[in-house]
């Protein structure tokens, strides 16, 4: 009996380790100043896992980011709303949506807009998912002025500010 006991205490900690295994609670954003088309390109990079146990705490227990193009559409714009730019006098650089897709194992945001002149620095703000999970940690690589500089957004940081020099 004590060895059916023991087993079956292995078991559901293998089983609940698996399971919560998959969810990483982390996304990488990367910002990108791209010299050849003069734009802000930036893109979001969510675990699918994730983003599929996201979308039925947003939208309710039948959202479905995998088979329904309409809760991916609802998770696009969910992303783009918790995602902000501003430049270094405090101005909202105003990106456009380019798209999304599901790539493997992970969901994709797309977002752009036309390079501000003169710009000395940014604000960032990423709140995505971190209104679910307080424990995930949205990271942000900004490239294409300069060194690549990283702001990482987890526990209490929910704004960074980036200089160029």
């Amino acid at each position: 009996m004590k060895f059916v006991t023991k087993s079956l205490i292995i078991c559901l900690f293998l089983i609940s380790n698996v399971i919560y295994a998959h969810q990483q609670k982390a996304a990488i954003s990367t910002v990108l100043f791209n010299p050849n088309t003069e734009n802000i390109e930036v893109s979001h990079r969510f675990y699918l896992h994730d983003a599929e146990h996201a979308v039925k705490h947003i939208f309710g227990k039948n959202a479905d980011i995998i088979q329904s193009k309409q809760t991916q559409q609802r998770f696009f714009e969910y992303v783009m709303a918790r995602f902000s730019l501003k430049d270094d006098k405090g101005n909202t650089i105003d990106l456009g949506p380019v798209g999304f897709e599901v790539d493997g194992k992970f969901f994709w945001v797309y977002q752009e807009t036309k390079q501000p002149v003169l710009l000395s620095g940014l604000t960032i703000e990423h709140a995505a998912l971190r209104d679910i999970w307080p424990s995930q940690t949205n990271t942000v690589n900004v490239e294409g002025k300069g060194d690549v500089k990283t702001a990482t957004f987890n526990g209490s940081v929910e704004v960074a500010k980036i200089e160029f020099h």
